[in-house]
């Protein structure tokens, strides 16, 4: 994956709904300081973010199993959101099916790309 590709990637993440505040805001910042000297700190911190938040699948499925997701969503949508959780384990994905953590993951898988 080249530089441009992942400047995408992080675009897809600060645009998805499913990505947190501080999240946007470093990859904001990311995309800010892109060819700065800020830039290698920058692309440590995210790549640090990104392997705390990108999460399994097995904890999108605990999570949409619980109260606390049904309390966000309702029972009705969260329900819905663990069935296609289980789905896409069964297809063999080991990341959430969020286009957050979809696109952090080809972040986090090309991260040499940033530290060059």
């Amino acid at each position: 994956m080249d530089k441009q590709t992942i400047i995408e990637k992080v675009k897809e993440i600060v645009n998805a709904p499913s990505c947190y505040e501080g999240l946007r805001k470093l990859g904001e910042d990311w995309l800010a300081a892109v060819g700065t000297d800020a830039e290698k700190q920058l692309s440590e911190e995210l790549i640090a973010a990104l392997k705390e938040d990108v999460a399994s699948i097995d904890a999108s499925l605990a999570f949409f199993h619980s109260d606390k997701a049904r309390s966000i969503f309702g029972a009705e949508e969260a329900a819905n959101l663990a069935k296609k959780a289980e789905a896409f384990k069964a297809a063999g994905n080991k990341i959430c099916f969020c286009p957050a953590c979809q696109a952090g993951e080809a972040v986090l898988e090309n991260a040499s790309v940033l530290l060059k």
